[in-house]
């Protein structure tokens, strides 16, 4: 069933929403497995002393929010591509309840700055000492990716005498050796930029906001087309019909179609006894 105007750009919308919320769970979901079933990682998951730590702590919740970002774009592309209402209405309660989450996320990372950058702190030290461990590459990826954003170099600071300097980022001049330490600059990350976290989160928010409203409106265009009246178009065509009296009506096909309204109760005609 068809639906037009605002209902096929709020369609696309979806659509096009979707695929980018895909290619994060995907991300999410699949670094999150990686880090929890690793070769190198595994073990980490079957001490009892490290069950509360950190790293743990953030791997579950990338495990549990890709899957649930992907359990969410399964309802909004079949409820978008197929047009299937209770899909879309599912689509919008995940929706909300997302928007609800990343409100509350990101207002207690605003107020609770100091906690959570010590958090990310801990967790990059714990990347930090399972990468000297066991020196598996992807950790090294994600350490370079991780240095390179913020611009610091390990434990110390000091590219020469650092044990993963060769994640580090690559030093300009011989000033460039002594970089800060990656814990500190991480603990002050919140601190330094707390207006850009906080606008990041706005953005996203807004973001969801707008697959909300766009979900609800094509909800509303699929529940009125179900409602229109259909209609009954005869076309002309060349037959002759006789009728009870002996008299035949011949069609003339140079005459326009004649559309009929279904017929109701109120005006189906009562037989003749």
């Amino acid at each position: 069933m068809a639906v037009g105007g605002c209902g096929v750009v709020c369609k696309y919308i979806i659509i096009i929403f979707n695929i980018v919320l895909a290619g994060l769970g995907l991300a999410f979901l699949g670094f999150g497995l990686w880090l929890r079933f690793g070769e190198n990682t595994r073990p980490i998951f079957q001490i009892e002393e490290l069950n509360s730590s950190v790293f743990v702590t953030a791997v579950t919740l990338l495990i549990i929010v890709g899957s649930v970002m992907l359990l969410l774009i399964a309802f909004g592309y079949h409820g978008a591509c197929n047009e299937r209402r209770c899909s879309l209405i599912v689509y919008s309660v995940l929706l909300s309840i997302l928007v609800a989450t990343v409100v509350l996320v990101g207002f207690l990372s605003y107020t609770r700055r100091d906690k959570v950058g010590k958090y990310l702190s801990q967790f990059y030290s714990e990347l930090y000492t399972l990468y000297v461990a066991t020196s598996d590459p992807a950790i090294g990826v994600v350490l370079t990716f991780i240095q390179e954003i913020v611009h610091c170099c390990g434990m110390t600071g000091i590219t020469l005498v650092e044990l993963v300097k060769m994640t580090c980022p690559r030093p300009d001049s011989f000033f460039d050796h002594f970089m800060p330490r990656c814990p500190r600059v991480i603990a002050n990350l919140f601190d330094q930029k707390a207006s850009l976290v906080m606008g990041i989160f706005v953005v996203t928010g807004g973001l969801l906001v707008t697959a909300v409203i766009c979900s609800m409106v094509l909800s509303s265009k699929i529940l009125r087309s179900y409602s229109a009246p259909q209609y009954i178009i005869l076309t002309p065509t060349i037959s002759t019909v006789p009728s009870p009296q002996g008299q035949v009506y011949t069609a003339n096909p140079d005459r326009d179609p004649v559309v009929f309204t279904p017929l109701t109760d109120a005006n189906v005609p009562l037989p003749v006894p």
